[in-house]
């Protein structure tokens, strides 16, 4: 579908003071105003990341009574549960606790809920387990801010439990001995965004600097934090931006043996970055507890010799190919749903139901979903005798404030702005697809129903060398808040005829704006706009700025996002 352009605005000003201060070229001081640097001591610490730059974990509320109680549990010889969620985020801050645990006090064992019968987060399943393998301190990763109900019951039962999570808390929290979550109305830690594995990391520094621990120990598992990071969608500025650099720095140079596994499973040869860990990692570490059991991900992560690891990272990749299949199969028939008008093409929403799906996969159908539909989705398949499932959002429409607004209609829900997940009774559906429609036309105005892109900033081909996509290179790792540069580029032409339509899906072409500066293009899934290429004599790209390595040489390349 069409595509609106937006070119972001910046304060000139600003802009104009960062290039007499940083002397570099005046795009880059766009880019640096844009993501909220403003001044040479915040590009210094942008630019030269660091382990100076991690806040004191004791600045977190609930961090010292976390940490002694912890202590005493170990002093004592006490059974501690940690409890994790489903996802990368859950798995990984399981990880990453548990191994750093582990190697101090055995009495140690870690609990991930089935996501097909226990759901996410704290579950009665997960209680009980507690309860009869006689845990008495339970911390929970990545879950448990909104479990009052069953974290009580723990505490009934002579459990405490220590809750370290980054989920909105509620007004009411959970009646837990310490809760370790920045998001908290009254913790002053600096920097509210961490993910739930970040928190976990945030926990073993916070002991380890209390108890005089190698801080090589809260380390060992650095890749698995920006693992996490990435993985979890959250901003990538402040100290989650610390952590990742760090995190990659590991990567490349003393990996885990999980993420060794990983590597050679999918025959990976380059350096890791962070898209790596996005689009190679993350779906075979979810594929676990999509198709099957998240458990193995968490064995996967805490092995200690590589054959266990190859092994597990081996069932992992064959989940993930299991699902890709699954994906494509429930996509295809989405969109024939979809296609062949069982949807009302009047409505501002997008809701489809077949009780044969596969709870696995229904988010990542939503999302394919809103690439040919853009509005607000929802997939919904039969679990467990209920209708349940995963909603995903564009912008401009706060998904869980839509959802709390269809409350009646609703047993379960939760998530945020962008995603979420959602059960109801099978004869509530009508009345749910209803409703959410008019909450969607309510809450969005028709102009955000076409897609944005946000363009960067504007350049000419002249610009564009070596040394530009060497500083291009400093704005890594990207996510949100720093997301990959898109640029503009006006009036450009078809380089000697040279495009072509590759494998009958992608566009490849040369393309220059003055004789002498002409720069490879790729644009994938894009043949569509092999007419606009071959029929009007200029037109203008966007595009990402990469380095292309074939056969041992490097060269700058585009990587096309539209063409107009």
């Amino acid at each position: 579908m069409q595509k609106k352009w937006s070119l972001k605005q910046t304060d000139a000003a600003i802009v104009g003071d960062l290039q007499q201060e940083l002397k570099i070229h005046a795009v880059f001081c766009t880019l640096l105003e844009q993501r909220g640097i403003k001044t040479f001591d915040d590009a210094k610490n942008f630019f030269r990341t660091s382990d100076t730059h991690l806040h004191d974990p004791f600045l977190m509320k609930g961090m010292e009574k976390a940490v002694t109680r912890i202590y005493d549990a170990i002093a004592n010889n006490e059974r501690i549960l940690f409890y994790g969620d489903y996802d990368v985020d859950g798995t990984t801050a399981v990880a990453v606790a548990y191994s750093f645990f582990k190697a101090i006090h055995p009495a140690i064992e870690y609990y991930i809920p089935h996501r097909f019968t226990e759901g996410y987060g704290v579950s009665q399943k997960g209680i009980d387990y507690a309860v009869s393998n006689q845990f008495s301190l339970m911390i929970t990763l990545d879950c448990g801010i909104k479990s009052t109900v069953l974290i009580k019951q723990a505490k009934d039962q002579g459990i405490d439990t220590i809750v370290c999570d980054h989920h909105m808390p509620d007004t009411i929290l959970p009646e837990a001995f310490a809760i370790l979550n920045p998001k908290q109305a009254d913790c002053s830690y600096p920097y509210k965004e961490l993910c739930g594995c970040g928190v976990a990391y945030k926990l073993i520094a916070g002991y380890a600097a209390r108890y005089q621990i190698n801080v090589e120990n809260v380390n060992m598992h650095l890749d698995l934090v920006a693992t996490a990071i990435a993985a979890d969608i959250v901003p990538i500025t402040g100290e989650n931006r610390t952590l990742c650099v760090l995190g990659l720095e590991k990567a490349n140079h003393n990996p885990s043996i999980s993420l060794k596994a990983l590597r050679d499973i999918n025959a990976l040869v380059k350096e890791f970055t962070i898209s790596d860990l996005v689009f190679i990692i993350a779906p075979r570490v979810n594929a676990a507890g999509r198709m099957d059991d998240a458990r193995k991900a968490v064995d996967m992560f805490i092995a200690e010799d590589m054959e266990k690891a190859k092994e597990l990272a081996a069932i992992l990749h064959e989940d993930n190919n299991d699902r890709r299949d699954v994906d494509r199969t429930t996509t295809a028939e989405a969109l024939e749903l979809l296609d062949n008008h069982q949807t009302d093409h009047s409505t501002k929403s997008t809701v489809v139901y077949q009780p044969h799906w596969h709870k696995g996969v229904v988010g990542i159908v939503a999302s394919r979903l809103i690439e040919h539909y853009y509005r607000p989705t929802v997939v919904l398949t039969m679990s467990e005798g209920k209708v349940t499932g995963s909603a995903r959002s564009i912008k401009g429409f706060n998904l869980f404030d839509g959802l709390n607004q269809c409350a009646e209609y609703l047993d379960n829900w939760g998530g945020h702005y962008f995603a979420a997940g959602l059960t109801m009774k099978e004869e509530n559906l009508p009345y749910f697809i209803s409703k959410f429609d008019e909450v969607v036309t309510k809450m969005v105005p028709e102009e955000m129903f076409q897609p944005i892109i946000d363009i960067d900033a504007e350049l000419n081909f002249q610009d564009i060398n070596d040394s530009f996509l060497s500083i291009l290179k400093q704005f890594a790792p990207h996510g949100p808040e720093n997301m990959k540069p898109i640029f503009l580029s006006r009036g450009v032409k078809d380089f000697n005829n040279k495009s072509a339509i590759v494998k009958d899906k992608h566009l490849s072409l040369v393309v220059y704006q003055t004789p002498g500066i002409a720069l490879k293009c790729i644009g994938f899934n894009m043949a569509e706009k092999f007419d606009v290429v071959r029929s009007k004599p200029t037109f203008d790209i966007l595009y990402h700025i990469e380095e292309n390595e074939w056969n041992g040489k490097k060269s700058i390349q585009l990587k096309l996002i539209d063409v107009r």
